[in-house]
């Protein structure tokens, strides 16, 4: 009976323990999520999106053939990660076609498209649109991109969708550029973007 009672009392302790980790979790990120417009409202991301000069954060994401891809696995290399909602938007398609069209002018460089779209329509689109110089990949089951980055949508009509972004990792892993599409509806700097991979 004590020992029951002893398991029953250490269950209460840990399922405490982890709530109180929770509603930690979710305080610390208060108030620092980054605001942008989305089909003509306000909304907000998860948290802060990492920043220039840090290192950026390891992920895993799913490519065409359901095997799971991590950052670190292109160490010594330039990285753009272009991020984005939907390739079934027409402003995320563009995007992934601009990039495409202009990465082959990069030299020691890789440009990863990342979105919560499942990994058969990434590799359709590509497919279909002979997309051979950019590499899609799906956060659709990742959450360590979600929660190392910080820019998936946490309310508006796109919710729980990536916002529009853009970050260049240098060889050594460290963040150099950083874009928070202000407005959804917009593309990104390929420009600003592309200058600062070759400034590396």
């Amino acid at each position: 009976m004590n020992i029951k009672k002893l398991f029953l009392y250490m269950g209460a302790i840990l399922t405490l323990s982890l709530v109180t980790m929770c509603v930690t979790t979710v305080n610390d990120n208060a108030g620092k999520e980054e605001t942008v417009i989305c089909r003509g409202q306000e909304a907000h991301t998860s948290g802060p999106m990492v920043k220039v000069g840090q290192q950026a954060p390891n992920f895993q994401a799913t490519n065409a053939e359901m095997k799971e891809v991590s950052l670190s696995s292109f160490k010594g290399k330039r990285v753009i990660l272009n991020i984005f909602p939907s390739l079934d938007t027409p402003t995320c398609a563009l995007s992934v076609r601009q990039f495409n069209a202009r990465a082959s002018e990069l030299e020691n460089t890789v440009v990863l498209c990342l979105s919560m779209d499942l990994p058969f329509a990434q590799s359709r689109f590509c497919s279909v649109e002979g997309l051979n110089n950019v590499v899609p990949l799906s956060l659709f089951r990742n959450h360590d991109f979600l929660q190392g980055y910080g820019i998936q949508l946490a309310d508006g009509p796109l919710r729980g969708l990536m916002a529009r972004a853009v970050i260049v990792i240098d060889e050594n892993g460290k963040v150099c550029y950083t874009q928070l599409v202000s407005n959804i509806s917009n593309e990104p700097d390929y420009d600003a973007a592309l200058q600062a991979a070759n400034a590396l």
